[in-house]
């Protein structure tokens, strides 16, 4: 039988997840020059400041509890149901209730997402118990009003109330009221600065964030917009993660269509920065962009590996075949062969992450580490 899909005899023997592991490589590399210049538009590495999340808290009563409230070990739980009764023209002592376990005093959380809600709609609220209350099943919350956390506001952005519901058995104090916050004002952001005359801020996403790319996101928007602005350029770039742009006066009354074209800009993104991403729960290693390694001896367990500007051979303590630069200098190693090598001596997975944890602590590796 003609087996078209055959492995490499180097491969021939290893265990699937390194072949995986190999083949991923492989592509790695063969990706590489394209990548180098992928475009992509500037919605998906920019945002706009003023549109961030709002997050509002309260706090609550859930009653009807089966017994598994705070009961009379907590005051406060007392106090705040007579407070409530009270509220409801329905008063009552606090030693009427002092053994009232159905009711549980909790914190409501929701968040406003940063494009913002109208008064009317409806977004989850999360309750939390935060006395004695053993399981927050089968309750229900108390009408709370819900406030941002802006230093003296008083104002109920949102109410909260409803059925709550137990989503990890195993944590049975923290629950979700589906759809139970109902928001009585408007919450919109604000991202044309009128006072700085019109601004508007794009904020670049960390992960790309340079000073090359704030020029460039401010060239091509001023390239892309010089006929409606007369060549006057309308974006600056103001740090590396921010570009200043001022709103076109066309576009003064239609900010949101404004940016809408803006953010359909494309741009030329230079190959990904140097970065090594490490999980060892998961036992996941990604690396992005070109990662340089110094030359090195490694003894590691069973085998050493003597990393000195060579393509990394796949046998132990094995000699590397130099590979030059066009004047005869030796070309840097790169993580992704020191890895490749590793992984058809069937090295753990837990042992390269502590390879390449060392190469970074002794200055070996040339990028970025992320240590989850």
């Amino acid at each position: 039988m003609n087996n078209s899909h055959a492995l490499p005899q180097s491969l021939q023997g290893v265990p699937p997840l390194r072949i995986v592991t190999a083949a991923v490589m492989l592509l790695a590399f063969a990706a590489l020059p394209d990548a180098a210049q992928a475009r992509v538009r500037l919605e998906h590495i920019c945002t706009i400041q003023g549109q961030q999340e709002v997050r509002l808290t309260g706090m609550g009563l859930v009653v009807g509890l089966p017994g598994t409230g705070d009961g009379a070990k907590n005051a406060s739980t007392v106090r705040a149901l007579a407070a409530a009764m009270t509220r409801l023209q329905h008063p009552i002592t606090e030693q009427e209730i002092r053994n009232a376990d159905n009711v549980a005093v909790v914190l409501v959380e929701a968040t406003i997402p940063r494009t913002g809600l109208r008064r009317g709609q409806k977004i989850d609220g999360f309750v939390s118990a935060i006395l004695g209350a053993k399981s927050l099943k089968g309750g229900r919350l108390l009408s709370t009003p819900l406030t941002t956390n802006v230093v003296g506001s008083n104002v109920a952005v949102a109410l909260a109330g409803g059925a709550v519901h137990v989503e990890d058995a195993a944590r049975p104090t923290s629950a979700k009221v589906v759809q139970g916050v109902d928001l009585q004002t408007d919450v919109t952001s604000l991202f044309v600065n009128q006072l700085k005359g019109d601004i508007i801020t794009l904020m670049i996403d960390p992960t790309h964030a340079s000073f090359w790319t704030a020029s460039e996101v401010a060239r091509v928007i001023n390239t892309e917009f010089s006929f409606e602005s007369g060549g006057k350029d309308l974006a600056r770039a103001v740090s590396p993660a921010a570009v200043e742009l001022t709103l076109l006066g066309e576009y003064r009354d239609r900010p949101v269509e404004f940016l809408a074209e803006v953010l359909e800009v494309g741009i030329d993104i230079p190959q990904t920065a140097a970065r090594v991403v490490l999980n060892s729960r998961t036992g996941t290693v990604i690396v992005t962009g070109e990662v340089e390694i110094s030359p090195v001896v490694i003894n590691h367990k069973s085998f050493s590996i003597e990393v000195t500007g060579e393509p990394v051979s796949p046998t132990v303590g094995g000699p590397f075949v130099p590979v030059t630069e066009g004047d005869g200098r030796q070309s840097p190693q790169k993580l992704q062969q020191l890895v490749t090598a590793l992984n058809q001596l069937r090295v753990p997975t837990t042992d390269i992450i502590e390879i390449i944890r060392e190469l970074h602590v002794s200055g070996k590796l040339h990028a970025e580490l992320v240590d989850r």
